[in-house]
């Protein structure tokens, strides 16, 4: 018979892989204290955590292709909440928050640290809620994908680093919380991104625009810009950034 060490919920596993998107590679052990405190919240001990996590690494393809087998022993709830997160990023990092709230008997909105007194009730400000629930799970999970490096320059500052959407926030609403939308870009970067002015190919690769190549010449846009031209970026270890948000980038923001 199976000790009771060995069946999870579905609410336990929702919030267990919601900690597996937002750890780092190799990251995944007991003694992190996000998996120490994950597992304090859901009722668990942290080696049982740290064995989910290794569970839903198995289902990961990019670890596969890196020869990273992850554990042997995910059961079928793993799979299904693995699937249901690709299915609906938005839904399933909203419901892992409010999972994360309940479990602490808390409203959500402390969990993501808004001042109810600055919010109209209502739809707004469950609006608003999601909105702020989707930016930081985003953040987070593209961060760690790229532990916390510009997947450009390889710069390793947090505090200049910005997880930046490939296809727009504002254009596409069902991928906006898809970490597989995401580059980990510094500062300079992601504005340069953003305005079109770089690309990343669907082959991986930096594509820096005419109108830097061609009208400004000096050694800072050398080194920022020209350097980077045809080289490959820092390449995720998990979530690596789908070619289809590539392709529209290229298509429809990067400047020919």
């Amino acid at each position: 018979m199976a000790a009771k060490e060995d069946f999870w919920t579905r609410e336990q596993t929702i919030i267990a892989f919601k900690l597996y998107c937002e750890i780092p590679f190799g990251q995944a052990h007991s003694r992190n204290s996000k998996v120490q405190e994950v597992a304090k919240i859901i009722g668990r001990s942290s080696g049982a955590v740290a064995r989910k996590l290794g569970n839903f690494g198995s289902l990961d393809p990019e670890l596969k292709k890196r020869g990273v087998k992850g554990l042997g022993n995910r059961s079928k709830l793993d799979e299904i909440i693995w699937n249901e997160f690709h299915e609906d990023w938005n839904k399933l990092a909203f419901e892992s928050v409010k999972l994360i709230a309940d479990f602490k008997n808390e409203n959500i909105e402390k969990e993501v640290d808004i001042d109810l007194q600055k919010l109209p009730k209502g739809t707004y400000k469950l609006r608003e809620i999601k909105t702020r629930v989707s930016q930081d799970f985003f953040r987070s999970a593209v961060l760690a994908a790229h532990e916390n490096t510009c997947c450009i320059t390889g710069i390793k500052i947090r505090e200049l680093l910005i997880a930046s959407h490939i296809v727009p926030w504002r254009i596409d609403e069902e991928n906006r919380t898809n970490p597989t939308n995401g580059l980990c870009l510094n500062a300079l970067h992601d504005k340069a991104f953003d305005a079109g002015l770089i690309t990343v190919l669907p082959d991986l690769k930096i594509l820096v625009s005419k109108q830097i190549n061609e009208k400004i010449k000096d050694d800072s846009v050398t080194n920022f810009f020209t350097n980077y031209n045809g080289k490959k970026i820092i390449i995720p270890h998990k979530f690596v950034p789908q070619k289809e948000f590539l392709e529209y980038h290229y298509q429809n923001i990067f400047k020919k």
